[in-house]
């Protein structure tokens, strides 16, 4: 089949949302879309009209039709079959089927055909799955937004050190008779931020505290002299409170802060960063489709004198490991003493803020024992009602963190009800998807459970399940374990080892 264009027109010939799939001029396209209204009849139960040159298959959809124009040599029920896919996308992505909600959704919709048609033809793919693509749901940018959150603590927990220090000084000055002394004007913009204007509430903005005692041991007081220092227990910010009542994941300050770590630049003169990325695809019944692992050593190298060095590496001799290395580095070195060094010792490795990849791995022929997590689904519908239990199983071999399992749900009106759960989770209502999360899976937890509620559903609606963490251990268990100067330079060296999902799905 060839489709030459999918469109979304009014009962009236109004185009609200095309895509055209072959070279096309703008006058041809509008003409088409411009004939359609004239050739459809009343009353009539076609769900095509042909014309000299291109057939026209449409299904109405109460005020609107959905237009496919293909050519006279494309097979129909091809046409109908992509005609139907279309049909559900439509519902997924407008929140009204009629003029307006279409022109607010013209560009969902259209990159959402994109997914299902390409160069005019129909691409093997189901709604679930186009929504995914379109989504383009990223670890790496949910780590990101984590380390942002972080930044924006960190500059709440000086504020808030900034005002407790205020509050104590005031206490001090009137348990020593200075309560009476003039209130120092502030002199530049900072202290205009802690202090505040005439009848701002400093409170609510930069602190977490409320009347009461805390139950945790109060700071040492300052050597000053002074009566008794008090201490107030601390609340929940209402505006991280809203944003948990509207589902958003806030984490705590300590463990952002544990994030925001390994986003300060490397101080180190030499920095290499050892990373794994695995793709995995696994059946639900068990077996693995696809159990693919690559590795990139790279090298951060500040300054131009410290270039000319060599890295002395030593590796696991797993299995179907095999190593690739940059063109300019010396092979016969590397594969007789697992030393990368440059094939020309006169020239250095490139400095500078950005890493240069040096060596790049590949891991084959692992099998499902090898998995770092395993996710197991049951769903089971009973009347009205689909329960479904999910449990992981978390290999000895890593420690795993930031573990995130996606769980695609059909489309409701309120949450799932989560009646047990290993960790925490959080229902996204416009992806219509139930997030489990797990920030640590070490040897204390290393299997865990879910269990929640839905209307009953077909049980291939929470398929695929999309799985993302990290762990500081890889496969391969590649590592330099030292820096050999040629000409006086720095052997100092930080070292990150790191293993990410790229692609990490349960089908």
């Amino acid at each position: 089949m060839v489709v030459l264009a999918a469109s979304i027109i009014s009962k009236s010939g109004k185009a609200l949302a095309s895509r055209q799939y072959v070279d096309m001029s703008r006058i041809r396209i509008e003409g088409l879309l411009a004939a359609f209204p004239k050739l459809v009849g009343t009353g009539k139960q076609h769900t095509y009209v042909e014309t000299e040159n291109v057939r026209y298959v449409y299904q109405p959809i109460e005020e609107l039709y959905l237009l496919l124009i293909t050519n006279k040599q494309s097979n129909i029920l091809e046409d109908l079959d992509t005609l139907r896919l279309l049909s559900k996308i439509v519902p997924e992505y407008s929140p009204s089927l009629d003029e307006e909600g279409v022109c607010k959704a013209a560009f969902q919709l259209i990159f959402a055909f994109d997914e299902a048609i390409s160069l005019g033809n129909k691409e093997n793919v189901t709604v679930p799955q186009i929504k995914q693509y379109c989504e383009m749901e990223s670890h790496e940018e949910k780590l990101h937004k984590l380390i942002m959150q972080s930044k924006i603590n960190d500059t709440n927990d000086l504020m808030r050190r900034k005002v407790t220090e205020i509050e104590k000084n005031k206490i001090d000055r009137g348990k020593t008779g200075e309560g009476f002394a003039p209130t120092r004007t502030p002199n530049n913009f900072n202290d205009m931020n802690i202090r505040g204007g005439p009848g701002s509430e400093i409170g609510p903005i930069f602190t977490d505290k409320t009347k009461g005692r805390s139950s945790a041991p109060s700071p040492a007081p300052s050597k000053m002299p002074g009566g008794m220092k008090l201490s107030k227990a601390h609340k929940p910010n209402q505006f991280l409170e809203s944003l948990k009542a509207e589902g958003e994941v806030i984490l705590e300050d300590t463990q952002l802060r544990s994030k925001s770590s390994s986003s300060i630049p490397p101080s180190d003169p030499i920095t290499v960063t050892i990373e794994e990325k695995l793709n995995v695809t696994v059946k639900r019944d068990g077996g693995v489709t696809n159990f693919d692992v690559q590795g990139t050593l790279a090298l951060q190298v500040l300054n131009d004198t410290d270039g000319y060095i060599q890295l002395q590496i030593e590796n696991q001799d797993a299995p179907g490991l095999s190593f690739r290395t940059h063109p300019n580095i010396d092979k016969q070195l590397f594969n007789g003493q697992k030393i990368v060094g440059a094939r020309d010792p006169s020239r250095p490795f490139p400095s500078g803020q950005n890493e240069t990849p040096l060596v790049k791995w590949r891991i084959e022929g692992l099998n499902e024992s090898s998995l770092p997590l395993t996710v197991s689904c049951w769903p089971s519908t009973s009347g009205n009602t689909t329960v479904v239990n999910i449990e992981y199983e978390a290999s000895d071999m890593f420690d795993l963190h930031n573990v995130i399992v996606s769980i695609p749900l059909p489309a409701l009106r309120d949450a799932p009800s989560v009646k047990q759960i290993d960790g925490e989770w959080r229902y996204d209502s416009r992806n219509s998807v139930l997030e489990w999360s797990v920030m640590l899976i070490d040897q204390s937890n290393r299997s865990g459970s879910m269990e929640f509620s839905v209307p009953a559903a077909d049980p291939s609606t929470f398929f695929p399940i999309s799985v993302g963490f990290s762990a500081s251990n890889t496969f391969s268990n590649v590592k330099v374990t030292a820096i050999l100067p040629l000409q006086g330079g720095s052997s100092k060296y930080s070292q990150q080892v790191r293993l990410v999902t790229v692609n990490y799905q349960v089908v």
